[in-house]
């Protein structure tokens, strides 16, 4: 594993994730777990196979919307925040490159953590809080955290400005040895996914 000390969204971070996969889809592999790859991953092992072969970002990848733009102008106040409440420093997640697949936490916590900031609608956060829980929807992002930065834990941040300033952040802790099992099915998972990619490339090429 290399760690690249990258700032996310930029050319030179686009260019290290091209042609690999990513813990941001690994949900898409994950869905069916102990069955037959569904349409969501054979599309999202097409789009991988094509950037390895072109040595360029898929054009039909998905290039964001109003939501995730505010996502992206809302991550620095979210950070701010979780450092304030936690008295801590987040510095650059960067991009941990192990070869086919990678990794790009929103941020490094000391030598153990990472953290993941999501920013949400008022709905979305309120059915967070309301679980106590991290939100279902990102955890084998979450999983693959764990798994890819060879962290201790990654801290799930959840965050929306509508809130009251006592609740706009909720924050859960993820610690890798309550999920060894899940990180094992991730890893089997992920080298099948792996093999179906490698071949739909030779098809291709």
């Amino acid at each position: 594993m290399i760690w690249h000390d990258v700032q996310q969204n930029t050319d030179e971070w686009m260019a290290l994730r091209c042609g690999k996969v990513t813990a941001s889809n690994f949900a898409t592999f994950m869905a069916n777990d102990g069955k037959a790859f569904g349409d969501p991953a054979k599309r999202y092992a097409i789009q991988v196979a094509l950037e390895r072969i072109n040595g360029e970002r898929s054009k039909n990848q998905f290039s964001g919307n109003a939501h995730t733009e505010r996502g992206h102008e809302q991550e620095p106040i979210a950070r701010i925040l979780y450092e304030e409440q936690h008295f801590v420093d987040v510095n650059n997640g960067g991009f941990f490159d192990h070869g086919e697949y990678g990794d790009s936490p929103d941020g490094l916590v000391g030598s153990d953590g990472v953290i993941e900031i999501k920013s949400v609608t008022a709905p979305i956060h309120y059915a967070t809080i309301t679980r106590g829980s991290f939100d279902p929807a990102y955890t084998w992002q979450l999983i693959g955290h764990l798994d890819c930065t060879d962290r201790d834990w990654v801290d799930f941040v959840s965050f929306c400005d509508e809130f009251p300033d006592h609740n706009r952040l909720f924050v859960h802790r993820l610690y890798k040895d309550d999920y060894i099992d899940r990180i094992e099915r991730l890893r089997s998972r992920m080298n099948e996914f792996l093999e179906l990619v490698n071949e739909i490339e030779q098809r291709i090429r």
